[in-house]
């Protein structure tokens, strides 16, 4: 097993932390103000600057591994860029790496017919549009997909949607165009082949927005994460992925490589939280002396650089993994990730808002990240679903 980098990632890497530090650090405050003087609603004029800079340095769609399309990078080598990225909240997407985006151009990539891909991966390849994935359910429990209520009926050419979904993240993004959306084609057939996925155009008849949902008093403006009505939507039989019954195969391919793309970003965010702890550490004083020279403290940035560090190689042994024998056959790993990375992160986050005092549950970015720190610990399944699936892989062993 060899962690090692190959060429063309170890060059991309300086290249994107020289990028980060010119122009998306300096942005971050830029992005916030203009954001708010469009009433929350629109795209800050400074992400579509910051978009055409990444494009023109070539720094743009580094998480498809497809050469032809984009920079061709598998998971191991795109592990440390997709981190770096994750250090700002809006650096996901001034590279054309931001979630679900990326999961849909996999998707899309993997599974869309020569059609689909012209239609829609195609500008998003180019950052032209957005797209969100429709899956979770508030009327069920999601965490088990098969219960999943929403209806896609074969109407003559046509399929016809009827449903209710929330936390559909970037629905709310001005340029959001297409959805993915799961549903039941057919209640009677087996009950992990009764389910197909399919694709919804954003202006058709009968998508409604319900509401936008707050993450903990934050409204991830301007993507949001809406409750969404379908009612009667009408597509054409063509927008069907891969065919009836496959929606559970697709979310498998999927959520692999998006569950390790937001355990990377995690890792970024709570590298950045560890900095700003030890910035502050040094910069102030309490009870006569350093905070940096007080005992507690001290103890507590040793705790974070070693459960940052056990988590990254964590990470770094799935990713390696997923390359070499795919989702499949990392499953463990993934699983073991998604619960480790996201309450790594937290515990990182919540030392940095404590030595940050007062300001650090509303300045300096910390309180955002922490919750979507915590947050990830519910999104793409929650921890106790991963942890059931590393018992069960874990006790088959002993059969």
């Amino acid at each position: 097993m060899s962690f090692e980098l190959t060429e063309r990632a170890r060059a991309y890497l300086p290249r994107l932390e020289a990028f980060m530090a010119a122009e998306v650090y300096p942005a971050e405050d830029v992005y916030t103000r203009q954001l708010d003087e469009l009433g929350r609603r629109g795209v800050p004029p400074v992400m579509e600057e910051l978009k055409a800079r990444a494009k023109k340095a070539g720094l743009w769609n580094l998480f498809l591994p497809d050469a032809t399309l984009a920079a061709g990078l598998h998971n191991l080598d795109y592990a440390p860029l997709c981190e770096v990225m994750g250090r700002s909240p809006i650096a996901p997407e001034v590279f054309n790496c931001n979630a679900p985006d990326t999961g849909n151009m996999e998707l899309l990539w993997k599974y869309g017919t020569d059609l689909q891909k012209e239609t829609w991966l195609k500008p998003l390849l180019a950052g032209e549009i957005r797209s969100a994935f429709c899956m979770t359910e508030p009327d069920v429990a999601s965490s088990d997909a098969t219960n999943v209520r929403s209806t896609i009926r074969r109407d003559g050419d046509h399929y016809v949607i009827n449903g209710r979904k929330w936390w559909t993240t970037n629905a709310g993004h001005p340029d959001c165009r297409i959805l993915i959306f799961m549903g039941k084609t057919d209640a009677n057939a087996p009950v992990h082949q009764q389910q197909s996925q399919i694709l919804i155009p954003m202006d058709t008849p009968g998508v409604e927005i319900v509401r936008r949902l707050p993450l903990f008093g934050f409204d991830d403006a301007p993507h949001g994460h809406c409750e969404m009505q379908f009612t009667d939507v009408r597509v054409p039989a063509e927008n069907l992925i891969l065919g009836e019954g496959r929606g559970f195969e697709i979310a498998q391919g999927r959520l692999g490589p998006g569950r390790i793309h937001h355990c990377m970003r995690q890792i970024g965010a709570a590298e950045r939280a560890l900095e700003l702890m030890c910035r502050r550490m040094r910069a102030r004083s309490a009870f006569g002396k350093s905070l940096a020279d007080q005992g507690t403290l001290r103890d507590e940035v040793a705790q974070s650089r070693m459960e940052i560090e056990q988590a990254r190689l964590l990470v770094l042994k799935a990713a390696w993994m997923m390359d070499k024998v795919g989702a499949k056959g990392a499953r463990a790993e993934i699983a073991m990730i998604k619960v480790v990375v996201p309450n790594m992160a937290a515990r990182v986050i919540d030392r940095a808002m404590q030595v940050h005092g007062a300001g650090g549950f509303s300045e300096f970015g910390l309180a955002y990240q922490w919750a979507w720190a915590r947050a990830l610990r519910m999104a793409d399944g929650p921890d106790a679903v991963h942890a059931e699936t590393v018992a069960k892989m874990e006790l088959r062993k002993y059969n």
